[in-house]
């Protein structure tokens, strides 16, 4: 579009002022459109050499991020994935890692780079001003686009080919399930693995720095101590997913200092068991205040009052910590008396 196909009264300020008009900031008009400022030429504009310039410079950013791209696939099929290599100041890295990441951010780079220089050097960059117009479409051409619709609804006759219309009714519901059947893939389903742990009635308490059953004479007052159910060892191979659910804290208390009467009941002598792993997003806690009772999760602070069946107090968690029912078998060994009534951890949909 030229100057010469634009309106007087919308020319940009240069172009207005040589036709006088250009609205002048007074007492009277204070906020005055003050137009845009002289349009300068780039180079690029004025010399067709520097504009080859820009040219061979953007096809030369464009080709480096082909070669990268190319070397990222060389990288990912020849080098070992067990081959590491040192980086200044990172120290060793893995070799393939290292290689996938620099050449891929060279290739996106170089396409980024590219395309701004593209931009600002070859592409036009007059400023042509144009005037506000209403959003909304005029009471006509909504009415238009309705009829349309509705005639567009009339000539497919899904309403009377409802033969055509069911079945494709039943194709589109049905083709979303394909990417369901991928979900498989993210992993094994969780069954009930997300309401059960490892702890069952019978199993001891063992004590998670000495790796011995826990009795109550362990357990001082005022104390806090970490355990895992018996038959768990750091060497098992699903240690890190079972004890993530089954991590233990216990702490002593005065009975006459528990407020809630089920965490009474299902303490012995003043030691409480609760879940280790926060509520919130599944963090182990392990700050203990001894005169408050409270303990404290040191991701997002959320804190438990143990002393009145470990609700929250203060911070982002939805739930109290579920407690563990515990007591004394036959040998003075601290054992649980079942598993936990409640998923430990985050909360989840079937929580309620």
């Amino acid at each position: 579009m030229s100057s010469q196909d634009i309106p007087e009264e919308n020319l940009p300020a240069q172009q207005g002022h040589a036709h006088g008009a250009v609205d002048v900031a007074d007492e009277k008009n204070p906020f005055a459109d003050p137009g845009l400022p002289p349009h300068e030429h780039r180079i690029q504009d004025i010399d067709e050499e520097a504009a080859k310039r820009s040219e061979r410079t953007v096809a030369l950013l464009f080709t480096v991020s082909m070669l990268a791209t190319i070397g990222f696939i060389v990288s990912y099929v020849a080098v070992p994935h067990d081959r590491s290599i040192y980086v200044f100041p990172i120290g060793h890295v893995s070799a393939l890692n290292f290689a996938l990441g620099v050449t891929l951010g060279l290739a996106l780079f170089c396409i980024g780079a590219g395309a701004v220089h593209w931009a600002r050097t070859l592409m036009s960059d007059v400023e042509v001003a144009d005037e506000r117009h209403p959003i909304e479409a005029s009471p006509e051409l909504r009415a238009k686009v309705h009829e349309d619709f509705r005639q567009g609804a009339k000539e497919s006759a899904l309403g009377r080919r409802k033969l055509i219309r069911n079945t494709m009714l039943g194709a589109l519901t049905l083709v979303p399930l394909s990417g369901v059947m991928l979900l498989r893939d993210l992993g094994p389903l969780p069954g009930t693995s997300l309401r059960h742990t490892m702890w069952s009635k019978g199993k001891l308490l063992v004590n998670m720095n000495t790796n011995e059953p826990l009795r109550p004479e362990d357990v001082a007052v005022g104390s806090l101590t970490f355990a895992k159910p018996e038959g768990l060892e750091e060497h098992d191979e699903d240690f890190q997913k079972e004890i993530a659910k089954a991590a233990l804290m216990i702490v002593r208390l005065q009975p006459e200092n528990i407020k809630d009467k089920r965490e009474l009941e299902w303490s012995h002598e003043g030691i409480v068991a609760y879940s280790k792993i926060c509520t919130h997003v599944g963090c182990p806690i392990s700050l203990y205040e001894q005169q408050t009772h409270h303990v404290l999760c040191p991701c997002h602070q959320s804190t438990f009052d143990l002393s009145d069946g470990a609700r929250v107090i203060f911070g982002p968690a939805g739930h109290a910590l579920p407690q563990l029912r515990i007591g004394v078998n036959d040998e003075g060994y601290l054992e649980a008396l079942g598993d936990f009534e409640e998923p430990v951890g985050p909360a989840f949909w079937e929580r309620g």
